[in-house]
């Protein structure tokens, strides 16, 4: 079939006529957008069967739409679209304040390095290329929703880590009082980074305890995580230190940053 996916499969049933099946309570919504229908109807069918609740739009307007009325948990964005590119729409869930903390996973044929760079520094949690694997699909946004759906901690934790501030019972961060624009996945990296300041991080422990140890998932996913955090870090980005051939070291204030 033209379009479809390896391992290739007769279109599968819509969500809808999966609901009646599922046993429990489908708890998640994921919205799915693409203009490939063949994709679109393989993504939702594996995406039901794991028991979330799934949407579907095939251009952009409708996905900004769908997003601003429905309110999905996660979104799963195709960049090549008709008219709007997943790119605008990415920048776009990014600026409103009602979608701009929704878990975002690109979808796309795109594998050169140059694109998944711009798609990650426009906000997205993470970045699969096809063909792909729909149980690796399923297990990626399972990952990424748990990382958005833990539980704050008690109020008032602040760790402060030289001009760092993060407030972790808010799940916010600020740089000499001002606040970060962070995605779940950069707010959890940074965390990460902080609790553990002055040791040595490897790319294999930031993927097991930021990204779940997703399958497969490449290294150079945190390195440009890291780029773009250190980005809207400022000058404090400098506290974030490579450590050649082994990962990443969080050098702020190590004595001196403590929980409140």
């Amino acid at each position: 079939m033209p379009g479809c996916l390896l391992p290739c499969l007769s279109r599968p049933p819509l969500p809808s006529m999966l609901a009646s099946d599922r046993r429990g309570t489908l708890t998640h919504r994921i919205l799915v957008v693409d203009d490939e229908p063949d994709i679109t109807a393989l993504v939702a069918y594996h995406l039901a069967k794991a028991g979330f609740r799934v949407s579907t739009a095939a251009n952009g307007p409708d996905a900004l739409k769908a997003a601003r009325d429905e309110r999905p948990d996660l979104i799963i964005l195709d960049l090549m679209l008709p008219g709007v590119s997943g790119y605008d729409i990415l920048a776009e869930l990014r600026k409103r304040e009602e979608t701009r903390d929704v878990g975002v996973i690109l979808l796309t044929a795109r594998r050169e390095e140059t694109d998944r760079i711009r798609g990650l520094s426009l906000g997205a949690d993470d970045y699969l290329t096809k063909p792909f694997s729909p149980q690796e699909l399923s297990l990626r946004v399972g990952g990424l929703l748990r990382r958005l759906s833990a539980p704050a901690v008690s109020a008032g934790s602040t760790l402060a880590a030289g001009p760092v501030s993060i407030d972790q019972s808010a799940h916010r961060a600020t740089v000499h009082g001002q606040e970060l624009n962070l995605t779940a996945t950069e707010y959890k990296l940074l965390l990460t980074l902080a609790e553990r300041r002055g040791r040595v991080q490897s790319r294999a422990q930031l993927l097991e305890v930021v990204w779940g140890a997703q399958p497969d998932i490449q290294t150079r996913t945190v390195d440009m995580h890291v780029q773009r955090l250190r980005t809207k870090l400022g000058d404090a980005g400098n506290l974030i230190e490579t450590v050649r051939g082994f990962g990443y070291r969080f050098r702020g204030n190590e004595r001196g940053g403590r929980n409140r």
